[in-house]
């Protein structure tokens, strides 16, 4: 494939998007509250609806969706875009049902919520460990595969010096700014795939006749070289449908409906990286305004990612939709087929000078979008679930610290990840990321949302309840590795439980098996005391006009100077009822410090890196969190009635 970028307007808008995107995580450095927990890991809990939503879409949209999604609408056409779509009633359950009960608990993390829930501490590590190794070895190792293809298909640079330049400029503004560093440069880098996208989608319409041309010419899409006597290289009859054949199909329509919303339940309600957006919101209603503008972004990658896709295979059918081994193995250097290469292909034969070094932007903008989001949402694991179990007294200082020590690290974890990541890849990268996701998250889902609204679960049936659905999950994910998908044209021999039950149906077998054994096991003993329940499942919860009973307050740690020596400074604020626990937050006990003193040579430096607390600062307050204006109640009720008619329309429309 050629190479793009040799000209100088390519690479002038792409140095222009690096010093925007630089000089927006820049500016958020300025922001207040950059010196304590809340406002590094939670942006200080005062965003608004509209960075919320566009922080939301572009941590989800990676560089994998552009490769996976346009590679899978190649190779089988739209059926995967349900998995898009139902992402508007899965945020409208986080705003709706969810996140409620998060912000009752006044909690950072969800391993920490777990804890609270239950009391004890395995679940806790259980699922911070789980987190951090999922985040690596699927998020992480699969955003930078697909990155890195896209870079080196269309530059021809060294992959290695690609993803460590994009990966010292992300670590940049994510470990001095964090969350509030990634939502801001997140909200620019959706606006830049958003106008990239949709040019090189106009461009590619134009070049084939209009959605017309597509599904006619698509059908008849087939690469010269194919396996004799076989249908292997044609694309599917269904390929512009949704709802396939429950025995037959690559996609059977029971099992992709019940993956794509129950099964991704975890994605969307119960994983760091999507509900620490939600935690950050200013309010309840700001949170869920910021939700449903995340659920209508999500219909555009139909038209965006999958068409474009699409329209790859008619124009270069002999390469993007290759089935010999020979020919793709020359094409793209993968054998099993090259269907992943769709949008960059595209990218390099239609678009003209200038509008290539935008693309290049457009990924650049995925790529680091999803890797800040899951390096903060690493990072706040780490800290507060993991390292403040080994060290209870940790300052904030050190907190702080620690968070941003580990984001380097991931980013050494990252390109150490990559030979293996090459060398395990498929031909559909998206079926990957499903797949995985349906053996190891669905059960995730289950145990929140069990979690929330039942109050006679225990920590013993959640422990042993996620347990069984992840025993069942690893041992399918290792027999799809021991065996893997037949060649076209070859007899599946494979074991029945493989070959003849497809992932989406597992995923539905591993919620059925974590929720009955939850069940069973939390009847069959002790249930929790009622005060631990107190504002932790949809039924107790802190609202607007129900306040916890008890007085709490809250602790902030300043970073300080005396006598030219780096100190720190506990300040404890009694406030109300309704604020969030110094111990619920995990932050230290008070203690007596040297009071503020001149500043020097090393707060200068602290105050670079670590932030500053803004003095003025107001405490995080539940009861205001919950707290909604009745009139902008009604405006997101209503958008969110009117989301839920459109993809109802979609389906049935597409289905």
């Amino acid at each position: 494939m050629e190479t793009g970028l040799t000209h100088w307007g390519d690479i002038f808008v792409v140095i222009v998007y690096f010093c925007f995107v630089l000089g927006v995580g820049l500016w958020s450095l300025c922001r207040p509250n950059r010196g304590t927990t809340s406002g590094y890991f939670l942006a200080g809990r005062d965003m608004v609806w509209w960075p919320i939503g566009a922080s939301l879409f572009a941590s989800n949209i990676g560089s994998e969706h552009f490769i996976g999604l346009a590679g899978t609408g190649a190779a089988s056409g739209i059926g995967m875009v349900a998995y898009e779509w139902i992402s508007m009633p899965l945020v409208l359950m986080l705003g709706w049902i969810f996140l409620p009960v998060y912000l009752s608990a006044g909690v950072y993390t969800l391993p920490e919520y777990l804890q609270k829930r239950f009391g004890g501490q395995r679940l806790r590590v259980y699922l911070s460990v789980l987190s951090l190794v999922l985040y690596i070895v699927t998020k992480i190792a699969v955003c930078i595969y697909a990155g890195a293809l896209f870079i080196q298909l269309s530059l021809g640079w060294d992959m290695y010096l690609s993803i460590v330049l994009l990966l010292a400029i992300t670590a940049v503004y994510t470990v001095l700014g964090g969350l509030a560093a990634v939502i801001y440069t997140d909200t620019l880098q959706t606006a830049i795939m958003m106008i990239g996208s949709s040019i090189l989608c106009g461009i590619g319409f134009v070049k084939i006749g209009g959605l017309e041309g597509l599904q006619e010419r698509y059908m008849t899409a087939v690469p010269s070289v194919r396996v004799n006597n076989t249908t292997c290289g044609y694309p599917r009859e269904d390929a512009f449908h949704i709802f396939r054949s429950l025995t037959n199909s690559d996609l059977p329509w029971i099992g992709t409906i019940l993956q794509s919303s129950i099964g991704c339940v975890w994605y969307w309600c119960a994983d760091q990286v999507i509900v620490q957006r939600a935690l950050a919101a200013r309010n309840l209603t700001h949170a869920k305004a910021g939700g449903i503008l995340a659920g209508y972004l999500k219909i555009l990658p139909l038209f965006f990612m999958i068409y474009p896709g699409m329209i790859s295979r008619v124009l270069y059918a002999d390469e993007v939709a290759c089935v010999d081994a020979e020919t793709c193995d020359r094409v793209c250097g993968n054998p099993g087929g090259c269907s992943n290469i769709a949008y960059p292909k595209l990218v390099l034969g239609l678009m003209p000078v200038g509008l290539r070094g935008l693309m290049m932007a457009v990924m650049m903008s995925a790529i680091m979008s999803s890797l800040t989001s899951i390096f903060n949402s690493s990072s706040t694991i780490f800290t507060m679930d993991l390292w403040r179990r080994f060290r209870s007294s940790a300052s904030e200082r050190e907190l702080l610290l620690v968070g941003r020590v580990f984001i380097v690290f991931l980013c050494g974890v990252s390109i150490a990840w990559i030979p293996l990541v090459k060398s395990s890849a498929g031909g559909q990268l998206f079926v990957y990321i499903q797949a995985i996701q349906s053996y190891l998250g669905t059960a995730i889902g289950a145990l929140f949302f069990t979690a929330i609204i039942w109050k006679r679960m225990n920590e013993k049936g959640a422990f042993f309840g996620i347990l069984a659905g992840h025993t069942c999950g690893v041992i399918r994910m290792i027999l799809d590795f021991v065996y893997p998908g037949p060649e076209c044209g070859v007899a599946d021999t494979r074991p029945a439980i493989v070959a003849n039950m497809h992932y989406s149906y597992f995923g539905t077998l591993v919620i059925i098996v974590s929720v009955s054994v939850i069940v069973v096991v939390s009847l069959l003993t002790e249930p929790l005391p009622k005060e631990r329940l107190d504002g932790m499942t949809w039924w107790t919860k802190v609202s607007g006009s129900r306040p916890k009973d008890t007085t709490l307050e809250l602790t902030e740690i300043n970073l300080e100077e005396k006598d030219g020596k780096c100190h720190t400074m506990n300040t404890t604020t009694s406030v109300d009822s309704q604020t969030i626990k110094s111990s619920d937050v995990g932050l230290p006990a008070p203690e007596d410090r040297p009071e503020k003193t001149g500043g020097g040579l090393c707060k200068r430096w602290v105050d670079l890196i670590m932030g500053r607390a803004d003095e003025h600062a107001v405490n995080v307050n539940v009861q205001t969190q919950l707290t909604e204006d009745p009139k902008w109640q009604k405006v997101v009720n209503v958008n969110a009635v009117i989301g839920l008619c459109m993809v109802m329309f979609l389906f049935g429309y597409f289905g």
